[in-house]
């Protein structure tokens, strides 16, 4: 049995290249291609694939937002992130948002096809590099908790909000979808215990994350 494939990228070169990678495995099949998360939504409907591969950075809807549509429509799909995105942030939102593996594109020739065939068995896969600077980057964020109660990207939206960027503006900016951007803000209220805007606003200049 083949392993079906979408590859989901906005550049066409990129995906001529992956597709003639990937043609050139006996057991893995490319059924269809996307240039956005919107379109990638219909070729899984109209593929039913094994695998999507899917980059995160796209015009109109990102990656981190298409990919929960991607699960909706095919609930059995596996979701692989190929991306120039190496911020353990963005792997760790990346799979908070339903992917099974991450691969950098600089790595694309020489690990996708082992990750893919890793997802499609129901493993879960992250580049060496970028799993250990995963956990290096959540150790430091316990440490850090002690002394300070928000994230790194907690303290980004917030500087953002503080500035008064909206939820949608502020997923833009950051790549994520709206719903983790009001996450992360439901979240800086009830950790910071505020109540209103301007108690947040008093906060971010408090600490010097925004100049008055």
């Amino acid at each position: 049995m083949s392993i079906r494939v979408v590859l989901v990228d906005d550049h066409a070169i990129l995906r001529s290249g992956l597709r003639r990678v990937l043609d050139a495995e006996p057991d893995i099949e490319v059924v269809g291609e996307a240039e956005s998360a919107d379109r990638a939504v219909f070729e899984a409907l109209a593929n039913k694939p094994d695998v999507v591969v899917m980059d995160l950075v796209m015009p109109g809807k990102s990656g981190i937002e298409g990919m929960p549509a991607v699960l909706q429509a095919v609930p059995d799909v596996k979701l692989l992130v190929l991306s120039m995105q190496d911020d353990p942030r963005y792997v760790r939102e990346a799979f908070e948002a339903g992917a099974a593996g991450y691969v950098l594109k600089e790595a694309a020739d020489t690990e996708v096809v082992g990750a893919l065939r890793a997802v499609a068995a129901g493993e879960r896969y992250v580049h060496p590099t970028l799993g250990a600077r995963l956990v290096a980057a959540e150790a430091e964020e316990r440490k850090r908790a002690d002394a300070d109660p928000l994230s790194e990207r907690e303290r980004e939206v917030l500087r953002l909000l503080a500035l008064g960027h909206t939820n949608q503006e502020i997923a833009k900016m950051l790549y994520i979808s709206v719903r983790t951007a009001e996450t992360h803000r439901a979240h800086i209220m009830q950790k910071l215990r505020l109540s209103s805007r301007a108690e947040l606003v008093r906060y971010a200049l408090e600490n010097g994350l925004i100049e008055g």
